[in-house]
């Protein structure tokens, strides 16, 4: 996609969105939406969408996570009386790894942030009012999952495949499920299943994802939430001069929250032996006021 093409695009998407509201795409998971979408639960069973958190340094993780035990102390572990097991953590919230959802001030674009607040607002102090905590009720409301590999009849997207908006539109037609207003989509491209099977790679160089055109298909159906199994964005960009298009166009045009590298090779399965590909989404970010994002742990709910 030529860059004159892209910020076409861009234009077209960020003036369809504007709104005086700062949660951006959120403000069409209304609470009626919400209700509806937990009176649909049918099997009260729950599933995660998060991979487990690594620690170990791999291709696509070469800063992993630090995990490590404070207590007990030796001379406690076998000592009478009451002590305590405690451990301590730290990580990079937006790594090629783990599970996690970008906050609307994570993107920096031509020098501002989305709803055209300004770039200089994120300092080494926190990220001011589009931080994570501007979701710190959780996000609650109707899960759909269109599972792209499902639709080409293979395992995965192979690293630089592209999913489109008329996938999108086919997955819906083949899963009996129609994404609306409000909906919190998620995309399967099988980057899990195809890390498992054959080994971590430098997943920033080369990923399945979205082509930024498929961005029209979110407007359309006023998605809030975009979540993937990979990164959302194709590696290499379609677009050469602009690294990751859609989440410039998601999140910086059009005000929705993405959940990057997530995990759906434990709700496939339920949803096709269900027959129901849309369900009760429940994502919590921790409270981390001014940080650009959260590790997260989506629970889908059937």
């Amino acid at each position: 996609m030529p860059e004159d093409e892209f910020r076409a695009l861009y234009r077209r998407l960020r003036a369809a969105a504007q709104t005086d509201d700062p949660r951006g795409a959120l403000r069409h998971l209304t609470p009626e939406r919400i209700a509806a979408a937990a009176a649909g639960v049918r099997l009260g069973r729950t599933v995660s969408l998060a991979a487990p958190i690594e620690t170990r340094p791999g291709p696509d993780n070469p800063v992993p996570a630090e995990h490590r035990m404070t207590g007990p102390a030796a001379a406690e572990a076998g000592a009478a009386g009451l002590h305590f097991a405690l451990d301590r953590i730290a990580m990079n919230v937006h790594g090629d790894a783990d599970s996690h959802l970008d906050a609307l001030c994570h993107v920096l674009f031509d020098g501002e942030l989305y709803h055209g607040v300004p770039a200089g607002t994120v300092t080494a102090e926190g990220a001011g009012p589009l931080s994570v905590d501007l979701v710190r009720d959780g996000i609650v409301g109707r899960g759909v999952l269109l599972d792209i590999p499902r639709l080409r009849g293979v395992p995965w997207l192979e690293p630089g495949d592209q999913v489109t908006a008329a996938d999108l539109a086919a997955a819906e037609e083949a899963q009996g499920v129609r994404v609306g207003p409000g909906d919190l989509l998620l995309v399967r491209v099988g980057h899990r299943r195809r890390r498992g099977e054959l080994g971590a790679w430098d997943a920033a160089r080369a990923r399945a994802g979205l082509h930024p055109s498929a961005l029209d298909f979110l407007a359309g159906r006023r998605v809030a939430v975009l979540g993937s199994d990979g990164n959302n964005d194709t590696a290499p960009s379609v677009v050469a001069e602009v690294a990751f298009p859609v989440h410039v166009l998601a999140m910086h045009a059009m005000g929705v929250h993405l959940m990057d590298y997530l995990q759906f090779e434990e709700l496939a399965p339920v949803c096709a032996e269900a027959g129901r590909w849309s369900f009760l989404c429940v994502v919590a970010p921790l409270r981390l006021p001014g940080a650009t994002g959260s590790p997260v742990n989506p629970i889908a709910v059937l």
